[in-house]
């Protein structure tokens, strides 16, 4: 019997199907295959969990392989469980969010191409979030992509009307003398001045990605360690991705999270491991 996606359940007889809805996304196609088979072979319902996904409970495991068989030929993947990749979350990004940074849709799709269900020491999450909000909680998962900007003023189109340093959520933009300035160290790179200026005299500068890793929640939580920041190039954000993976497959040890894995050894161990990769 097929294994990926199915979860054993209380009951022995029983299971549930977990499903692949990368960056949260499913068709309307889909959600009526997953209403047929919800009814079909489960309890006439479905659980959305925690992490975008989907679930399809109290399915009897003699009739899994029937409902898969229908689930794909209706176009609905299964999830993954285990020592693997799980299946990858995104906020909508700068599709339509005003604070999204970087197109998360696309960043989402293309680690669910190259990392999905592949093995791993333990359980890899990955999200992708549109900026510092964190609605994704990109820092509370193993693999983090953040969307930050780097903010810039222009003083031509400026109102003096302070709203930037009313707004500033972290308090680093200051004015004197009629210009305006803010902290590049203390700054978080959320997007609000250049989102809720009311003339667009703040501007991003720079738009890129912060890369995190070794986030995770559970048992022992952690919060994912900044391996890189404002980087442009998505595919230099991506590649920096692939070789977090192969230190953690050569590090970590069975049934430990990354994140553990990079304390175990060293924050700058681990580092050093990282940029050494070719």
């Amino acid at each position: 019997m097929a294994t990926l996606g199915i979860v054993k359940q209380r009951v022995p007889e029983l299971c549930a199907l977990r499903l692949r809805a990368v960056g949260g996304d499913l068709t309307t196609q889909q959600l009526q295959t997953i209403i047929a088979v919800a009814e079909r072979f489960g309890e006439g319902q479905v659980h959305l969990s925690t992490r975008q996904g989907v679930e399809i409970h109290g399915v009897a495991k003699a009739d899994a392989e029937e409902a898969i068989a229908e689930l794909t030929a209706g176009g609905v993947s299964m999830g993954a469980g285990g020592a693997r990749v799980r299946v990858i979350c995104a906020c909508p990004g700068n599709s339509w969010c005003r604070y999204g940074a970087i197109d998360t849709k696309a960043l989402a799709a293309e680690l669910d191409r190259e990392h999905f269900a592949q093995d791993t020491p333990y359980k890899v999450k990955m999200n992708v979030t549109g900026c510092p909000n964190n609605c994704g909680k990109a820092r509370e998962n193993d693999i983090g992509l953040m969307g930050v900007t780097l903010p810039v003023w222009e003083q031509e189109t400026c109102v003096d009307c302070r709203k930037c340093v009313e707004l500033c959520p972290v308090g680093t933009i200051s004015c004197e003398d009629g210009r305006y300035a803010h902290d590049a160290e203390g700054c978080i790179n959320c997007s609000v001045c250049t989102v809720l200026c009311p003339t667009g005299a703040w501007k991003p500068a720079v738009a890129g990605v912060r890369v995190l890793a070794g986030g995770t929640m559970g048992k022992k939580p952690r919060l994912g360690t900044v391996m890189a920041d404002l980087v442009e190039d998505p595919e230099e954000a991506l590649a920096l991705v692939r070789k977090i993976l192969t230190v953690y497959r050569a590090e970590g040890r069975p049934k430990e999270r990354m994140g553990h894995t990079m304390d175990r050894i060293g924050l700058a161990e681990f580092k050093r491991r990282v940029d050494a990769e070719a």
